[in-house]
């Protein structure tokens, strides 16, 4: 998207973004209420409306600062509350509403995916007007949705893949491993900003969105 100027990548990469963040909270929310803990529904967090997932920090501030010193867009949501004490088989089910938010951004990656094709193809004919805001919102959505559903995916609490983790483990490792939550985001920070997160989760990122071609290349 480099021969674009800033306001046109940026609302290119707004919408994509959006749902990105929204939808995974929402799923946490959704599966939450089929295994028996409607507290996210009652507090109407299962909507699509964005502005009932916004975080000021995380889906405002950290997306424009990111994009005005680095040029990319990352963020995250409010997140959805779910009473696991509420749900039919608390160590189980925490795992898939756990779940539930990356593979909403494995879908939305096939979504975005298989819009970038569209696009592709209608670049082909010529239709450049319609063809290259598909071309370039679809690569971005593929691209952010993986990068979200790996995180998401590191085994570490309070990430989706660190509940995943604590709901496998034997239940005295388990608790060892639950203490870790309140320096989770310390310990991502730490990660983030020495370059070992992204050495960690990026070749998993990039297997992903080439898993993903491949499989729309196979659909259409």
């Amino acid at each position: 998207m480099s021969d674009l100027t800033n306001l046109q990548q940026l609302s290119i990469m707004l919408l994509p973004l959006l749902f990105a963040i929204t939808l995974h909270e929402v799923a946490h929310g959704w599966v939450a209420s089929l295994l028996g803990d409607d507290t996210a529904r009652k507090l109407g967090r299962i909507s699509l409306n964005p502005f009932k997932h916004i975080d000021l920090l995380g889906t405002l501030i950290v997306p424009l600062l990111m994009y005005v010193s680095t040029g990319f867009i990352f963020g995250w949501a409010k997140p959805v509350p779910v009473d696991f004490g509420r749900l039919h088989h608390p160590r189980r089910d925490m795992a898939l509403v756990a779940l539930a938010g990356p593979g909403a951004n494995l879908l939305m990656m096939l979504f975005w995916g298989l819009l970038a094709r569209l696009g592709a193809e209608l670049h082909s004919t010529g239709w450049d007007w319609a063809a290259l805001p598909l071309v370039y919102a679809g690569g971005f959505g593929l691209m952010i949705n993986a990068v979200l559903m790996v995180l998401n995916l590191f085994p570490l609490p309070p990430l989706d893949g660190g509940r995943v983790l604590v709901s496998l483990l034997p239940r005295p490792l388990a608790i060892g491993v639950s203490k870790l939550e309140p320096y989770g985001i310390i310990i991502l920070v730490i990660l983030l900003f020495t370059g070992l997160l992204w050495q960690l989760v990026g070749p998993l990122v990039s297997a992903s969105q080439q898993g993903m071609a491949i499989l729309i290349e196979t659909l259409t």
